[in-house]
């Protein structure tokens, strides 16, 4: 039991969502029998139940089939089951034909009538119903659906029904019919909803990065084009007075050298600020973000009397671990406390989403906060704790910290 919890537990959520449809609509062949064909046991006796069984098992198994190949095709992992639908299709009629066949030749009793008649209301409906997950346009699923209940309206005169009761007929497989497809194409709907759902997170993440990036690359172009351009300038005046012998090169090159150091200090200045991360923003940002991706997080402790060089290597924790709870997991719930053990402050941030990708133990992203916290004397520990729970720990001596800064 523990495996398959994990293997359930391991699924992004579009895979659960997919999984969960694919079982569905195989659990629709079970009930299809066990609601249409087990029935004929008590109604009729002998071969003529057996064979009717046999006939709503075959179908049963070709709709199964047409299912899984037709989700297939939804997901863009196939082309489209043409052939599997009309194999259906040729199926669901050769089955109608042999149920009327039965009930013409059959013995006439009551419970052969009513067992003919089920079986055949019941293949009509759920050749439709299932048809329709391989067909893409809305014209298309009525006129299967449209189509298929003539046919049980045309099928009922073989089956001894005057036109009233096959009108009767008609109308019940409309509209089981029209549910059934219904049912099958909105689960397809959700289904790439959802992946798109999950698409558009990831989309986010990435911009989100982005941003960042072209932020920094916007101010280190502010900060650089301008003094670079004096520079320049400035240097070809001295190269100019040199060769005329004038003593106003020194003072042109002194100026260069002014705007080279004041250029150093100004890029410093904008590496510092982002590489600088404030815990209390980032802790409060997490319980944000994680609590509007549908993620129940706790947020225990408070970052006020640490260094600041402490509070922007655990800021950069807690964003590390915030993205890849986001980005790498599939977690309902989230807990990060910060508290002070003696000289150390540690920061726990524990989930119940088992990472799946680039936020394990040796992800570059992890990588890079360990270098964060060396540079403050501190160490990470990230690894999973139990089954289907993600801890990371980071722990820094405030005592070295302060001494740093």
């Amino acid at each position: 039991m523990r495996e398959a919890g994990g293997w359930w537990r391991r699924k992004s959520t579009p895979a659960k969502v997919e999984t969960y449809t694919r079982w569905s609509f195989h659990f629709f062949a079970v009930i299809y029998v066990a609601s249409i064909g087990l029935p004929v046991f008590g109604q009729v006796t002998g071969q003529l139940a057996v064979w009717l069984v046999l006939l709503v098992c075959a179908h049963a198994l070709a709709c199964a089939v047409t299912a899984s190949r037709a989700l297939d095709w939804t997901r863009g992992r196939r082309e489209q089951p043409v052939r599997t639908l009309w194999l259906l299709g040729a199926v669901t009629a050769a089955v109608s034909v042999a149920v009327i066949g039965i009930a013409e030749r059959g013995p006439h009793s009551d419970g052969l009538d009513m067992a003919t008649g089920a079986v055949f209301v019941g293949v009509l409906t759920f050749g439709a119903g299932i048809g329709a997950l391989g067909v893409r346009r809305r014209r298309r699923v009525l006129a299967l659906v449209g189509g298929f209940a003539a046919g049980a309206v045309l099928g009922g005169f073989p089956l001894g029904h005057a036109l009233p009761e096959s009108l009767v007929t008609g109308v019940v497989v409309l509209i089981a019919a029209g549910f059934l497809a219904f049912t099958s194409v909105f689960s397809v709907w959700l289904l790439n909803a959802v992946y798109e759902l999950d698409t558009a997170r990831e989309t986010r993440a990435r911009l989100a990065v982005a941003e960042e990036r072209l932020r920094f690359g916007r101010d280190l172009h502010d900060v650089m084009g301008r003094n670079l351009a004096v520079i320049a300038l400035k240097s070809e005046l001295a190269v100019q007075l040199a060769r005329r012998g004038r003593d106003e090169a020194v003072d042109q090159m002194t100026e260069v050298q002014r705007i080279a150091h004041e250029t150093q200090r100004e890029v410093r200045d904008v590496v510092r600020g982002y590489r600088e991360a404030d815990l209390g923003i980032e802790l409060a940002g997490a319980r944000g973000v994680l609590t509007a991706a549908g993620i129940d997080c706790e947020v225990t402790g408070e970052p006020g009397g640490l260094p600041a060089e402490v509070q922007s290597a655990l800021g950069w924790v807690v964003r590390e671990a915030t993205t890849n709870v986001l980005r790498h997991g599939d977690a309902k719930r989230c807990v990060v406390a910060l508290r002070r053990e003696g000289e150390q402050v540690v920061l726990t941030v524990e989930n119940d989403g088992v990472l799946r990708s680039s936020g394990g133990a040796g992800g570059s992203g992890l990588a890079g906060l360990r270098e964060r916290l060396a540079a403050v004397s501190g160490t990470l520990e990230a690894r999973p704790v139990r089954e289907g729970v993600f801890r990371l720990v980071a722990e820094v001596p405030v005592v070295a910290a302060e001494g740093v800064s």
